[in-house]
């Protein structure tokens, strides 16, 4: 299903409403999969001009996982809200989002009444979560997956997470600051040389495991500097 997206798909939200209350309220037509870890439920759809997928997988938190096709500039409370106002519901039924606390829901429309019970996951909790259970978020856990993961998170928080994390990485391992962050993480990992391709799952894994320490030790820094692990904002 995914497949049939032209385009790559960027995560949006976590909504506190089942996939088959959407589906029921938008006249959606659910398709159903699977992967190696389970059955995937999805629905393809389009709203003012934006292509929107909603899924829930066996695997998932209880509710429903928003999706956009990446054409452009993304701008995620902007395109969420016009699926919560085509739903009928609040900002309170964003459960996660992926630009974290402190979003600026300013055009979400006053009748709402902006109820405050179920904050959005801050970018330290998401990351707690992600260190914890990659496979929930990419599946079969590969370097590059995790890697293409985290930039796309970062990308859609405007930079938050790991701004700075190529200068700290240079600075502390002596590692090349022209190159993206990914390749010098590989440089600490592996420093007589990157491993030819393809990679083994051993290789796969030794990378995901010093990435996440690397990134544990930045973090560390970020708070020793700023009080907070990693933004929480």
């Amino acid at each position: 299903m995914f497949q049939a997206a032209t385009e790559p798909l960027i995560s949006l939200a976590l909504l506190a409403v089942d996939l088959d209350s959407v589906a029921r309220r938008l006249r959606l037509t659910i398709e159903e999969s699977w992967d190696e870890h389970g059955t995937v439920r999805a629905a393809f759809f389009t709203l003012e001009g934006t292509d929107f997928v909603v899924t829930h997988h066996e695997r998932d938190p209880s509710g429903t996982c928003v999706w956009v096709r990446k054409s452009g500039p993304v701008d995620p409370a902007e395109r969420t809200a016009v699926l919560l106002t085509a739903l009928g519901v609040g900002s309170d039924a964003v459960s996660y989002s992926t630009w974290g606390m402190g979003t600026d829901l300013s055009r979400v429309p006053a009748a709402w009444g902006r109820r405050r019970g179920r904050p959005v996951e801050s970018h330290q909790r998401f990351w707690e979560n992600f260190r914890k259970r990659p496979g929930m978020y990419v599946g079969r856990v590969t370097y590059d997956g995790v890697t293409a993961y985290l930039n796309g998170y970062d990308h859609a928080g405007g930079g938050v997470l790991l701004n700075g994390l190529r200068q700290w990485l240079a600075d502390t391992y002596q590692v090349g600051a022209n190159l993206v962050w990914s390749a010098q993480v590989v440089q600490v990992v592996f420093p007589e040389g990157r491993p030819a391709e393809p990679w083994s799952q051993d290789q796969h894994r030794q990378a995901v495991d010093g990435l996440f320490a690397l990134l544990d030790g930045f973090f560390e820094h970020l708070a020793s500097r700023h009080g907070a692990t990693p933004e929480s904002g």
